[in-house]
């Protein structure tokens, strides 16, 4: 069967059920049930590159080094979001490995840390505007502000939090080396959180920065730079629905590009917090030449890739 290129993108909230399910061992399992349905459809002759969220994991990871910074240093958000990486690519290998012992393919996962550039000159550095990590007393919050710099923001009577930017990506740095090893046979697990942020200082080298790219638009770049023929954003739910969550709410599935955009551009169809950021990547991928794009839940990946569910967004 000839091969097909894919990327899956995954939310880092699809790997935490609920907050009763939040641990390692959790999340490991969370990750497991997905990864049966991407091994499914690696079975069926895709080629894939899974990319995945890292919200909850990085909110954890920030929370532990919080608590311990009365006897180490605390991590930047940027490390954070590469060990984030490290740690949930493993999960994802090796729940792989051991499907595709089950199944009998002779496949192998590799996980990519992953950086992402970003336009240091981005307006959404003038304007921070995600929270990240635990929430603070008015008092910790302006020492914060005052010595290191952060920008703080009082959440809704809930205390106050750090928030960044959330900076366009513009190039995966690693995009090379993700399509030599799909070229190679390897499923590749890459672009977490959506990519470690870097800029380009006057001298051309790379560093990190305190921002956080959406993962689903990183993920469309990925698409189009490695050639996928197709682009899935794995989501809580089964298909798209215009007016969600009003009593006209109206499950689509199929959709073109044109239509894409003009839902979106109404503003009464996606919230701008969850599905809106889905729609543009999409849009983003189509424009660009992606022949066809496909949100739903981890559960029918494989009926979605059947025709029978899901929202197939296409150009037109």
């Amino acid at each position: 069967m000839a091969s097909k290129r894919a990327v899956v993108a995954i939310g880092g909230n699809s790997l935490i059920k609920d907050k009763f399910h939040q641990t390692v061992r959790d999340q490991y399992i969370a990750a497991g049930e997905t990864c049966s349905h991407i091994a499914g459809m690696i079975r069926g002759g895709w080629d894939v590159a899974i990319t995945h969220g890292n919200g909850p994991q990085v909110g954890f990871i920030l929370r532990r080094s919080e608590l311990a910074a009365h006897e180490l240093h605390e991590i930047p958000l940027e490390v954070a979001g590469a060990d984030s990486q490290g740690a949930i690519g493993y999960a994802l290998q090796q729940n792989l490995y051991n499907d595709f012992a089950r199944l009998g393919i002779a496949k192998q996962a590799v996980t990519v840390v992953t950086q992402t550039e970003v336009d240091p000159d981005d307006p959404a550095f003038q304007a921070p505007s995600k929270p990240i990590g635990s929430y603070m007393e008015e008092s910790e919050a302006g020492r914060r502000r005052d010595q290191e710099g952060w920008v703080v923001m009082e959440d809704a009577g809930r205390g106050w939090r750090r928030v960044v930017a959330s900076p366009k990506p513009i190039r995966i740095i690693e995009e090379d080396a993700i399509r030599s090893l799909l070229d190679a046979g390897f499923v590749v697990i890459s672009v977490g959180g959506g990519g470690i942020p870097v800029v380009r200082d006057a001298g051309g080298d790379l560093q990190g920065v305190a921002a956080v790219i959406d993962k689903d638009r990183a993920s469309s770049l990925l698409a189009s730079g490695i050639g996928a023929e197709l682009f899935i954003i794995s989501t809580a739910v089964e298909k798209v629905a215009l007016r969600f969550g009003t009593p006209q709410e109206e499950w689509v599935d199929r959709m073109t590009l044109s239509e894409a955009r003009s839902y979106l551009a109404d503003g009464a169809h996606f919230a701008k917090g969850s599905m809106a950021p889905k729609i543009e990547a999409v849009i983003g991928y189509l424009e660009r030449g992606g022949r066809e794009a496909i949100i739903t839940n981890p559960e029918n990946v494989e009926r979605a890739l059947a025709g029978e569910t899901g929202t197939h967004i296409v150009p037109g």
